[in-house]
């Protein structure tokens, strides 16, 4: 631990990215505790990354795209802690990990953007909690239709109370009814 520690804060010429990565295969391979090394291994990583990019802030988590690949994360740290001393392979998925964690922050910053956009052009127009509810559910990407009987259970309200939330939506121009009978159901209208 102590030449972990001692490598770890030392500032060297390496590079930073590539060293968070080496970082997080050298903890794993020492485990110095019972329980928790997996989150602390986690921790020095983004601790690493930051330091790289000389940041406090950052807008995507490679903690969170690691659980997300938690199979693949698994299957590349067996290859390389079973084998010979070459870690490319760790660094190949390490780096591959890291470009989609970046990517997937793209996505999740386009969201909050266009939420922001949609709110801020209808800031004069006034809406409930729950209408703000339904209106952020499908702003998210509301998986499926929303339908009233969703809405009721997303709201904790009855469907008719949430019938009449939508049916007001729908009349101030915010939603768009579609389809007919039991397969209406309402889309944002942006």
């Amino acid at each position: 631990m102590n030449m972990f520690l001692s490598w770890l804060n030392a500032d060297g010429n390496e590079n930073p990215i590539l060293k968070a990565a080496i970082a997080h295969l050298w903890f794993v391979i020492i485990h110095p505790f019972d329980d928790g090394n997996g989150r602390l291994t986690r921790v020095i990583t983004e601790m690493m990354l930051a330091r790289a990019e000389n940041t406090p802030l950052r807008f995507y988590s490679m903690s969170a795209q690691i659980q997300k690949e938690k199979k693949g994360y698994y299957a590349a740290l067996e290859r390389t802690t079973a084998g010979a001393l070459d870690i490319t392979a760790w660094l190949e998925w390490f780096l591959g990990c890291l470009e989609r964690a970046i990517e997937s922050s793209g996505a999740v910053i386009g969201g909050v953007m266009e939420k922001a956009a949609f709110w801020q052009k209808h800031a004069a127009r006034t809406t409930n909690p729950m209408q703000r509810e339904i209106i952020n559910r499908l702003l998210d990407g509301f998986d499926g239709k929303m339908t009233s009987g969703k809405a009721a259970k997303i709201l904790k309200v009855s469907q008719d109370t949430a019938a009449r939330a939508l049916k007001d939506l729908t009349n101030r121009g915010f939603l768009s009814v579609q389809g007919a009978g039991r397969s209406t159901h309402y889309v944002l209208r942006r």
